[in-house]
């Protein structure tokens, strides 16, 4: 049985197109890898990534340096990512889709409804606000809110007369 190169395991495989480089490029990766690139990721299942962006296959060096930066959020992520090498035209290859994919960050709230600019929020659990001496209360609203970019996790907002940056699983669209 063949062996899925992103996560070493036995299984049937199945080819996964490696878009913006040569024409047809390719992978076999098994069902459950498969599964999680075309849906939400989960974190500690991708720790193989270790291994296989050390793969002599550019495509498996492009699918993993894409995954590590879908995954940037986790350290263990960001300390691959400094680690990782391959030959200039790989790295082309891997960052061209890389920055079209940080362009669309989603922000949702707890309920996994998308947030846009502007939106009101709800807080809804009592948060410390560090460095302005006061807690922000379950309940209250949050008119007008910024979306961070570079972070579907953090959004911008106004909260007794200051602007604080609030998870995104501590409010819900109003």
């Amino acid at each position: 049985m063949p062996t899925c190169p992103l996560c070493a395991t036995d299984a049937k495989v199945s080819d996964y197109p490696v878009t913006g480089g040569p024409d047809g490029a390719s992978i076999a990766i098994c069902r459950p890898c498969m599964k999680q690139i075309n849906g939400e990721l989960q974190p500690n299942f991708w720790r193989c990534l270790g291994t296989a962006m050390w793969e002599e296959d550019p495509a498996v060096k492009v699918v993993a340096y894409r995954l590590l930066n879908r995954l940037h959020a986790e350290d263990w992520a960001r300390d691959m990512l400094d680690i990782f090498y391959a030959d200039d035209e790989t790295m082309a290859w891997a960052k061209a889709e890389a920055i079209e994919q940080s362009l669309e960050i989603t922000h949702r709230d707890s309920n996994g409804v998308v947030l846009e600019s502007g939106d009101t929020v709800v807080l809804i659990k009592d948060l410390n606000v560090k460095g302005g001496g006061f807690t922000a209360k379950r309940g209250t609203a949050v008119r007008g809110i910024s979306l961070v970019a570079d972070n579907a996790a953090h959004i911008e907002g106004r909260v007794e007369g200051q602007r604080i940056v609030i998870l995104t699983e501590f409010v819900k669209k109003r």
